[in-house]
C-alpha cells in the first residue's frame, strides 16, 4: 500500500503539446524510469546483474484520439487518470525485474486477468487513500480547532492540507528506496532538458542539466493543493466530517486538476509572467525534496527509455524485454504484465 500511495502522488511530467519537440513525460519507478511519448510507452529498467532491459508498447492518449477529451479542463483529468494506470503498472514490472532474476515463461490468460484486476484495485486504493490523506484528513483537523467563521475553517483546511502533502513528502524521502526513485527522477528531468536543449542523447551530456524541470508532476501536485484551497475558501463551512457538503468538495477534486493542468501548462509556456511566475518558484522549491541527483548509470537508464520512447535504436546499450521473453530469457518481470 506504501507504493500505491507512493504511486498515486508519482512524478509524472506533464507533457505539453505544444511545444517545438514531441510531447515527452516520464516518472521514476522502481530503478528505472517509464517514459512516454506521443506513440509510445517505455519502461527502462537496471537489473541487479548490471544490465538494462526495456519493454516498448505503442500508446495514445485518450484525448489524441477523442477530440472532445483533448479539451481545456478536461485533458487535464484524463492526463492524470492514463498516468496512474500507466504509472501502477510500470511500477509493478520495474519492482519484478530490479530485484529478481530468472527465466520463468509466459502467463497463463488466468495470470494475466488476476493482475489486471490487482492493478485495478491497487490504483482504486490508492486513489481512495490518497483523497482521505489529501482531503478529508485535513478537513477532520480543520474540525476538531472549533473555528466557526466559513473563511476560517477553509483557510485552516488549506494550510492543513499543504502541510500534510509537504509532511509526506519529507517522510517518503527518509526511505532508501524511495530516495534511489528520487534519483531516477532527477535522471528523468536531466535527460528531457536535454533532449529539449537538442543536445546530443547521452550521459554526459544530460549531467550538465538540473534535476529540476518546470513541468514536473511534483508541481502538478502543489498547484492542485494551492487551487483547492482558493475553491474551498469560496464554499460554505460543512458542520461535520460526515456533511454533505464534504462530498461536494471531493466531487470538485476533477475540476481542480483539470484548472490546475491547465495553470501549469501556462507557468511552463510563460515562467517570467509575474502572475504565474509563484507558481514556478512554489514547484522548482518543492522538487529540491522530490529529486537527487543521479549517478552516470542512473541517466543511462533514463536515456534508454526516452531514445526508445523517440523511436530510436537503443538495442547497443540495452535489451528488449519482448526478445528476451522470446528466447526464455525472460525475467520473472513476465508475472508484473506483458
Amino acid at each position: 500500500m506504501r507504493q500505491g500511495v507512493f504511486r498515486f502522488f508519482s512524478f509524472v511530467k506533464m507533457a505539453d503539446d505544444k511545444t517545438a519537440f514531441a510531447a515527452v513525460g516520464g516518472q521514476a519507478v522502481i530503478e528505472g524510469v517509464m517514459m512516454r511519448s506521443p506513440e509510445a510507452v517505455v519502461v527502462a529498467v537496471r537489473r541487479p546483474d548490471g544490465s538494462i532491459v526495456y519493454r516498448r508498447r505503442p500508446f495514445r492518449s485518450l484525448s489524441a484520439t477523442r477530440k472532445v477529451w483533448g479539451a481545456a479542463m478536461l485533458r487535464g483529468a484524463v492526463v492524470l487518470v492514463e498516468s496512474l494506470f500507466l504509472g501502477m503498472e510500470a511500477l509493478s514490472f520495474s519492482s519484478q525485474l530490479a530485484v529478481q532474476d530468472g527465466a520463468q515463461g509466459r502467463r497463463t490468460r488466468a495470470q494475466t486477468l488476476w493482475s489486471g484486476l490487482l492493478s485495478v484495485f491497487t490504483v482504486l486504493a490508492a486513489l481512495t487513500l490518497g483523497l482521505g490523506l489529501f482531503f478529508y484528513l485535513p478537513l477532520v483537523l480543520a474540525h476538531l480547532t472549533g473555528v466557526r467563521s466559513g473563511l476560517g475553517f477553509n483557510l485552516f483546511d488549506g494550510a492543513a492540507r499543504l502541510l500534510v502533502f509537504v509532511g509526506y513528502l519529507l517522510a517518503v524521502g527518509q526511505w532508501k528506496e524511495i530516495r534511489r526513485v528520487f534519483a531516477y527522477h532527477g535522471a528523468e528531468h536531466m535527460s528531457i532538458h536535454a533532449y529539449e536543449a537538442g543536445e546530443e542523447l547521452s550521459a554526459e551530456h544530460a549531467a550538465r542539466y538540473s534535476p529540476v524541470h518546470p513541468r514536473c508532476g511534483t508541481s502538478f501536485l502543489l498547484v492542485v493543493v494551492m487551487v483547492s484551497i482558493l475553491v474551498f475558501v469560496m464554499l460554505p463551512r460543512p458542520h461535520s466530517p460526515l456533511d454533505p457538503l464534504v462530498v461536494a468538495r471531493l466531487l470538485l477534486v476533477p475540476v481542480i486538476a483539470g484548472l490546475s493542468y491547465e495553470l501549469l501548462r501556462l507557468a511552463a509556456r510563460w515562467p517570467e509572467n509575474p502572475v504565474l511566475r509563484p507558481l514556478v518558484a512554489a514547484g522548482t522549491w518543492l522538487q529540491r525534496l522530490t529529486t537527487r541527483i543521479p549517478d552516470q548509470g542512473q541517466l543511462e537508464v533514463a536515456l534508454v527509455a526516452l531514445k526508445s520512447a523517440l523511436g530510436q535504436d537503443v538495442s547497443t546499450a540495452a535489451q528488449d524485454y519482448d526478445v528476451l521473453m522470446q528466447r526464455g530469457e525472460g525475467s520473472v518481470a513476465a508475472e508484473a504484465g506483458v
